[in-house]
């Protein structure tokens, strides 16, 4: 980042459902059109986001059904209409959407049936050359998917592990293929409507200045239509089910650690097939996004490996992946990697290693700044460094408001005060932590929405470990006043 661009610069964590819009959820239609304008009035020159992917459980971007699409949740209905894959009458609909939260299962059912009824209109059409040019240049993954989708349907929810035997072991998709081909094909549009209203934001994005900093996921869930795709990529037995899960071991968050079920990735027949798996990956979302964070970056050097039979993550052993070879290979691919390494938690020193090697920012978060002695706190402001993407929280933290309000211990509310120089209280803690932020000698600030308008703990985005309610936060209005007053914020720490 740093090396890219030698300037300091800000900018907001906003998931694209977040944003505004009469549909139940942020989509790339004019709120996000609306939010970017907002974005260059106040100075900023990054936009973060979550993983854009299909998800599978939970709502959780980070547990998707494919690597490489996109989800259904984030067509713009009033795009379509303007660009006449829709008539206004087709949203004509009794569904009442709450402003306030996403209600995922409905939303999502509409965006599908309006996506249906534009492909019954667009498949009586002859002028598809758009299309047929999308499909075969996203061929390497876009096959794979569509079947995957239908056959989800078809076969009702179960994993793709419970499918017939010839068609889980993929030996008979050409007859599936052939079975289905009307509804692959629906499949197949409904992706290059949603790449291609993805690439327009994307182009006006880049002509107002403003990167869009992507999320990637490093494991894929296990009934993904990767793990079913390329069952040799990953650690499984000869029924095709996980031989090991992923997780961390035990900390002192947890004594019996983290066992998150995804499936490892074996990393030997990566290697035996020159990472291209990985490489069209990592193609990919650099081809969606200017920058990207990879999450659990240091599974990329070791993973925890959990036998699947294990309910808790304590049996785990650390299992070497070859990270560092990866990422030579990549430079053999890209000029550069714009890659920024999610290294919260314990990290080790190899991993501290490979991200001084090629030149990858860690994260540093406030909220987690003003624990122990700040000398020791890689976190504290006297710590920070100019590579490295500094937060004021992550979708995974309270609010800075709600940590205020619910978390933090008197010794950190001190320190604070100290670092400070004066009193805080509820009303003007997450200013005067955004402040903070933004004096930070770090080179790139990233601030999540929610703190630069000041929101409690209900405008959480994500409780781990907490199944329900996540993920569901929507932004109602960020006002002129605001968007001024962080435009100020940012000439005067020179961020602009």
């Amino acid at each position: 980042m740093s090396h890219n661009h030698g300037s300091r610069c800000s900018g907001i964590l906003l998931h694209i459902t977040s944003l505004p819009s009469k549909y139940g959820v942020g989509d790339f239609g004019p709120s996000a059109f609306e939010f970017v304008d907002l974005l260059k009035q106040a100075h900023q020159t990054l936009w973060q986001i979550l993983p854009i992917n299909p998800t599978s459980f939970g709502n959780s971007p980070y547990s998707c059904t494919s690597a490489f699409a996109i989800s259904p949740l984030f067509v713009s209905p009033e795009l379509m209409i303007r660009d006449g894959f829709l008539e206004e009458r087709d949203l004509e609909v009794d569904l009442e959407f709450s402003p306030n939260r996403v209600q995922y299962t409905s939303v999502l059912d509409f965006k599908i049936s309006l996506l249906s009824k534009s492909y019954s209109r667009f498949s009586r059409r002859m002028d598809r050359d758009e299309y047929e040019r999308f499909c075969v240049a996203n061929s390497y993954w876009l096959e794979d998917f569509c079947l995957f989708s239908v056959l989800k349907k078809h076969f009702g929810t179960c994993s793709w592990a419970e499918w017939p035997e010839e068609i889980k072991s993929r030996k008979m998709v050409a007859k599936y293929i052939e079975r289905f081909v009307g509804l692959i094909d629906q499949e197949k549009y409904f992706q290059f409507i949603l790449f291609r209203q993805w690439a327009e934001l994307q182009a006006y994005c880049c002509s107002n200045d403003v990167r869009i900093f992507g999320d990637v996921a490093l494991f894929v869930s296990h009934d993904s239509a990767d793990v079913w795709a390329h069952p040799e990529f990953f650690k499984l037995d000869q029924a095709l089910l996980p031989v090991v899960v992923a997780g961390v071991p035990p900390d002192y968050f947890s004594e019996t650690g983290q066992r998150w079920g995804n499936t490892v990735f074996d990393w030997d027949a990566l290697r035996a097939n020159d990472f291209r798996w990985w490489l069209e990956r990592m193609k990919h979302n650099l081809t969606l996004f200017d920058l990207v964070r990879i999450d659990h970056f240091r599974g990329l050097l070791a993973t925890w490996e959990i036998p699947a039979s294990d309910a808790t993550a304590e049996n785990g052993h650390w299992q070497e992946c070859p990270g560092i070879e990866f990422f030579s290979r990549l430079l053999k691919e890209f000029e550069s990697l714009p890659i920024v390494a999610e290294d919260l938690g314990i990290i080790t020193q190899d991993v501290k290693d490979a991200m001084t090697r090629f030149g990858f920012p860690g994260m540093k978060l406030l909220v987690f700044a003003f624990d122990g002695d700040p000398s020791e706190n890689p976190y504290a402001p006297v710590n920070h460094v100019k590579n490295c993407v500094l937060y004021t929280g992550t979708h995974d933290c309270n609010t800075v408001r709600g940590w205020f309000e619910e978390e933090v211990s008197e010794e950190a509310r001190e320190k604070l005060e100290e670092v400070l120089g004066k009193k805080v209280d509820l009303n003007t803690v997450a200013e005067e932590m955004v402040a903070l932020a933004m004096g930070s000698i770090a080179d790139t600030l990233i601030l999540p929405m929610q703190d630069v308008l000041g929101l409690g703990s209900d405008a959480r985005m994500n409780c781990p470990g907490i199944a329900e309610n996540n993920w569901e936060w929507r932004l109602h209005h960020w006002s002129t006043s605001d968007v001024k007053k962080l435009a100020e914020l940012t000439k005067t720490y020179k961020r602009d």
